[in-house]
C-alpha cells in the first residue's frame, strides 16, 4: 500500500462525518423512510428497515467512530486493513454515486447530494491508494 494511504483512510472517514451531518441537516430519512415503506409494499419479501432518526443517526456516528479508531492502523499500512478498506471504499462511492444519480433522476437536490461528490472522491482516493 502507498504512502498515503493513511491520509486517504482519515479522509474518507471526514467525508463519511460531513455526509452523515449533510443527510442529518436535510432530512435524509422523511426521504428514507417513504422510500422503504413503498418497496416494502411492493415486495414483501424484502426486510428493508425503516429507522427512527435517533437509531439511525446514532448507527452512523457510532460507524464513523469505529471507522476513525482504525485511522492508526491504516497509517501503519496494516495488510490485513486492506479487505476493510476495499468494502469501505466501494460501499461509500456507491453511495456518493446513488446520491448524484436519485438527484439527478428525481431533477431535485436529495438529501445528503451536497456531500456526496466529497465522499466520492475520498473513496476513489482511498481505492487508489489501497493498490
Amino acid at each position: 500500500m502507498s504512502a498515503s494511504y493513511g491520509v486517504a483512510w482519515a479522509a474518507l472517514c471526514v467525508a463519511f462525518a460531513i455526509h452523515v451531518a449533510d443527510e442529518a441537516r436535510t432530512d435524509f430519512l422523511s426521504v428514507y423512510n417513504t422510500t422503504a415503506r413503498a418497496i416494502r409494499a411492493r415486495f414483501p419479501f424484502l426486510l428493508i428497515p425503516t429507522f427512527t432518526f435517533r437509531v439511525w443517526l446514532t448507527g452512523l456516528v457510532v460507524a464513523v467512530l469505529l471507522l476513525a479508531s482504525l485511522t492508526p492502523v491504516a497509517f501503519r499500512g496494516a495488510p490485513g486493513l486492506r479487505p476493510v478498506a476495499y468494502v469501505f471504499g466501494i460501499v461509500m462511492a456507491g453511495n456518493g454515486v446513488l446520491h448524484l444519480v436519485g438527484s439527478a433522476y428525481m431533477r431535485r437536490a436529495m438529501p445528503g447530494v451536497y456531500s456526496a461528490p466529497i465522499i466520492l472522491a475520498a473513496a476513489g482516493y482511498l481505492l487508489a491508494s489501497i493498490r
